[in-house]
């Protein structure tokens, strides 16, 4: 087999470009679906344009939407936090509340001593 190396750089390369142009691609289509402010005909006009002329789509989408990009990936990255810690912090405080009522109806019932019971509710409140 004769394949010099020089070759094998070079298809290397040309893969490596390739993925990274797909990526490229995916990410301007991602971000085009993603963004509530386009109408419906601006976002089907983007996409005519970049599936019709891929190269040229894609750079002059980048040139004319680039900037808001990041700004529009940085507010859904803090939703999904602020919505994440959200849900933890009412997961974690409904947590709590049923873990005391459970103790508090083992109590009742008398499968727990007061003494048993303190010990539990203060490691409920303690976790």
């Amino acid at each position: 087999m004769n394949y010099p190396l020089l070759n094998i750089f070079l298809t290397t390369m040309w893969v490596f470009l390739w993925v990274l142009w797909l990526f490229l691609l995916f990410r301007v289509l991602a971000d085009l679906f993603r963004d509530d402010s386009l109408s419906g005909w601006a976002k089907a006009g983007w996409t005519v344009f970049v599936l019709v002329l891929p190269f040229l789509g894609v750079f002059v989408y980048l040139v004319a939407r680039g900037r808001e990009m990041g700004v529009r990936e940085m507010k859904r990255a803090e939703k999904a936090e602020a919505d994440f810690r959200e849900v933890m912090r009412t997961t974690a405080t409904t947590g709590q509340a049923d873990e005391l009522a459970h103790l508090v109806e083992l109590k009742n019932h008398g499968d727990l001593t007061p003494e048993e019971y303190e010990r539990a509710k203060a490691k409920v409140l303690a976790a």
